[in-house]
């Protein structure tokens, strides 16, 4: 059900990034590099409420055609997309697994 996993430095380069075989990407690859940009500047922009809110732990977008989910770990950001239709639980599930295999980027 995972799709495509991302980890990109605090500038929006990807650092590394695989495509589960069998699929192609929704977006070209220019498109990809601009999101991840974003990524980085999205991250940015919600450190700002670090401070009154606490820390994000992570941010789920759920689309018509792809999950999105976006954790922060300190010095990386992780970027995976997945089936829209994997239960809930087990989308949980995954990023509790990304968060603690990620802990130390």
């Amino acid at each position: 059900m995972m799709r495509f996993a991302a980890i990109i430095d605090l500038k929006g380069n990807i650092s590394e990034a695989i495509m589960k075989e069998g699929k192609t990407s929704l977006k070209s690859q220019k498109e990809e590099e601009h999101f991840c940009k974003q990524v980085a500047t999205r991250r940015k922009i919600r450190q700002q409420f670090d401070k009154s809110l606490g820390p994000v732990n992570y941010v789920h977008i759920e689309r018509q055609k792809i999950t999105q989910i976006v954790i922060y770990p300190k010095r990386k950001t992780v970027y995976v997309t997945m089936e829209p239709d994997m239960d809930i639980k087990r989308k949980l599930e995954i990023v509790e697994l990304i968060k603690k295999k990620t802990a130390k980027l």
